[in-house]
């Protein structure tokens, strides 16, 4: 048998190593829960903006929330209640689930190369936010896009052509003394790049009544965003 003193020492011990998490990692606790009906009820567009940042800080800063992705699995196999919807290129480095720093049911992603939106993607966002809920639209680009590349210097191959074809209004559409206008100048690709995630977001008002309207009412918000892959910053603009 221990001494009382030695149990006490022992149990002290469990109980930190029970706790312990690696450094840069935050313990998940009710942050890292599935959201509720009732959780996703209460947050605004301007609360779902605000937990993107706060979520990308985390990630930029190595302090990424600890999830059971299993125990979300099992929370949300009988509902789901994300508190956003996200926009975003195809490339396999921005991943919007990790670089918001979010778990399972948190988002709704619709992704294609070179993050525009056609009628399907359109109409997967009225059921996200008129039908499940969501109360944010992101309209994410990202820098060093190859689709956007693909677009400046009129690439042809097979169907991605017609694909690039939706990117070309912000090609034509940006102005200034850009040479060469072309995938060769940088400042060129980036300027297209951020046009592209404006044009997109006139076009979800333009062609979405459904989503116009609801975004009038301040029911839902839509921002763009750009994404750095050097440094996994997000950048939010209107």
């Amino acid at each position: 048998m221990l001494p009382n003193i030695t149990k006490s020492i022992v149990f002290t011990l469990v109980a930190a190593l029970t706790t312990f998490i690696a450094p840069g990692v935050v313990r998940a606790d009710s942050a890292g829960a599935a959201l509720t009906r009732e959780a996703q009820t209460a947050i605004t567009p301007a609360k779902a903006l605000e937990m993107l940042k706060q979520g990308n800080e985390r990630f930029v800063s190595g302090k990424s929330i600890q999830r059971d992705y299993l125990a979300q699995v099992k929370q949300t196999s009988k509902g789901q209640f994300p508190f956003a919807a996200v926009v975003s290129c195809l490339d396999s480095r921005i991943p919007p689930a990790i670089v918001f720093d979010r778990g399972i049911g948190d988002l709704f992603v619709a992704r294609v190369a070179g993050n525009f939106v056609n009628d399907d993607i359109l109409g997967s966002l009225e059921f996200a936010t008129r039908l499940a809920g969501a109360k944010l639209i992101v309209v994410m680009g990202h820098t060093e896009c190859g689709a956007v590349k693909g677009a400046c210097d009129a690439a042809q191959l097979g169907l991605l052509t017609a694909t690039l074809a939706n990117i070309n209004p912000a090609v034509k559409a940006v102005k200034g003394d850009y040479t060469p206008r072309s995938s060769q100048n940088a400042e060129f690709v980036q300027a297209v790049t951020d046009m592209n995630v404006l044009i997109t977001m006139q076009t979800l008002r333009d062609r979405s009544v459904v989503l116009r309207e609801m975004i009038d009412k301040g029911e839902i918000g839509l921002v763009g965003a750009m994404y750095d892959v050097s440094s996994g910053n997000v950048i939010f603009y209107d």
